[in-house]
C-alpha cells in the first residue's frame, strides 16, 4: 500500500525532546516501513526515517533559530500534498483540522488521527461543519465532546516492543515526565512526593507560554531538597528515569487524550499513580498497571501500596496492548475500510 504520512512540522520526526504527536508518526511510520508499505513522511528536514522523506522546511520551526510563522509552512505542506495525492492509496494526517477544506478537492481516501483534547467550543462549530472528514481517535473517552463527528475508529498509541528494556527491580525515587503546565499537575507531584518523603525526579519541557508558570509557581518548589529536575531527555534517559523509578506520577487535571507516558513506563515495569482524568481509567488497569486515583490524599495512600503491583505484569500489559506493531495493524484495518469504502463528500448547510 502507498502511503502518505502528514505530520506537523513544529517538532522532527521523532522529535529530538519531548514530542507525542511526532513520536507517535515516527513508530507507526517505521513499523508500516518494517511491514513493506510504501510511505512517505511529509515533515521537517532534521527528521529520520526508514520511509520516503519530503521536508518541507529544513528544521522543526520549534528549534530553529529563525523565527516564522507556522502557519505559512503548514500551508506550503498541504500544497505540496495536495499536488502528490494521486500517487497514494491514502493520505493520514496528523495535524490536527487545517487541511478539512482541502479534502474536499482530493481524490484519495484520507484519514485523520486527532491527538489533541477536543473540549474546547469552537471544535463543535469545525466537525459540524466538516462532518462528512474520517477521522480517528486515541481513547474512547477522547469522543466525548464530538460524538457526531466521523469517528472510523479507536486506535491506541503504541510504542516499539524493544524500545524500553524491562526493569525488574525498582528504584526509591518517583518519576514526573512531560510538560510543565497546571493540567499536568506537577505542583501536585512535587507535594505528593515531599508529604510522602520520597525524592521526585522531573523530566519535563517548558513551552515559552508557560515560562512565567514556571518561574513564578514551580521554581521555588525545586529548591526542596527531595525535588531534581533534569529538563527535557531523550530516549536513554527516559528509560533509565523510568525504568529505575519506584512509580510514575501523573496528577493530571485535565482530558488527557491518551498519555503515551503511562504506557512508556509500562514497557519499562513500572507502576503509576494517575489522576482519574481523560483517557486515564481507559488506559491503565486499576491494581494491575498501578491505581488510579481521585486526589492528592488518595495518591499518598497508593504510594505505599506500589509494591503490590507486578512490574512483570506491567510489561505483559504493555506487550500486549500498547505495542507499534498493534497500533500499525490497527491502522490498516482502518485504511483498508476506507480504500474499499470512498467518502462521499458532502456540503454543510
Amino acid at each position: 500500500m502507498k502511503i502518505a504520512q502528514v505530520a506537523p512540522l513544529h517538532e522532527s520526526v521523532p522529535p529530538k525532546g519531548y514530542g507525542g504527536t511526532e513520536r507517535v508518526v515516527h513508530y507507526l511510520t517505521e513499523e508500516l516501513v518494517r511491514q513493506k508499505h510504501q510511505v512517505t513522511l511529509f515533515a521537517s528536514g532534521d527528521s529520520k526515517t526508514s520511509a520516503k522523506l519530503y521536508p518541507i522546511v529544513p528544521q522543526a520551526l520549534r528549534l530553529s533559530p529563525i523565527e516564522c510563522d507556522s502557519l505559512s509552512y503548514h500551508i506550503i505542506m498541504l500544497d505540496k500534498v495536495a499536488e502528490m495525492a494521486d500517487e497514494f492509496d491514502l493520505i493520514h494526517f496528523h495535524i490536527d483540522n487545517l487541511h478539512y477544506p482541502l479534502l474536499r478537492q482530493l481524490n484519495t481516501p484520507t484519514v485523520t488521527t486527532l491527538h489533541g483534547r477536543l473540549d474546547l467550543p469552537h471544535l463543535q462549530h469545525v466537525y459540524h461543519a466538516f462532518s462528512h472528514i474520517p477521522v480517528v481517535s486515541i481513547s474512547n473517552n477522547q469522543r466525548t465532546p464530538l460524538p457526531f463527528a466521523n469517528w472510523q475508529s479507536t486506535v491506541y498509541n503504541g510504542i516499539p516492543l524493544s524500545l524500553y528494556r524491562f526493569h525488574p527491580v525498582s528504584g526509591k525515587y518517583l518519576a514526573f515526565l512531560g510538560r510543565i503546565s497546571q493540567d499536568k499537575g506537577i505542583e501536585e507531584a512535587i507535594e505528593i512526593a515531599i508529604i510522602s518523603g520520597m525524592e521526585i525526579r522531573i523530566a519535563a519541557k517548558v513551552d515559552l507560554i508557560d515560562q512565567d508558570y514556571f518561574d513564578r509557581v514551580i521554581k521555588p518548589m525545586l529548591e526542596h531538597p527531595l525535588v531534581t529536575f533534569i529538563g527535557e531527555v531523550d530516549e536513554v534517559e527516559k528509560e533509565k528515569l523510568l525504568g529505575n523509578a519506584y512509580a510514575l506520577i501523573f496528577p493530571i487535571n485535565w482530558p488527557e487524550p491518551f498519555g503515551l507516558v503511562m504506557i512508556e513506563a509500562m514497557a519499562c515495569g513500572t507502576p503509576t499513580i494517575a489522576f482519574r482524568c481523560g483517557s486515564v481509567p481507559e488506559v491503565m488497569k486499576h491494581g494491575k498497571t498501578g491505581f488510579v486515583v481521585n486526589s492528592i490524599g488518595e495518591a499518598l495512600k497508593a504510594v505505599p501500596k506500589i509494591t503490590s503491583i507486578s512490574r512483570q505484569r506491567c510489561r505483559l500489559v504493555f506487550e500486549d496492548l500498547y505495542t507499534s506493531r498493534r497500533m500499525a495493524n490497527d491502522y490498516l484495518k482502518t485504511y483498508h475500510r476506507l480504500i474499499k469504502k470512498p467518502i462521499t463528500a458532502t456540503i454543510a448547510v
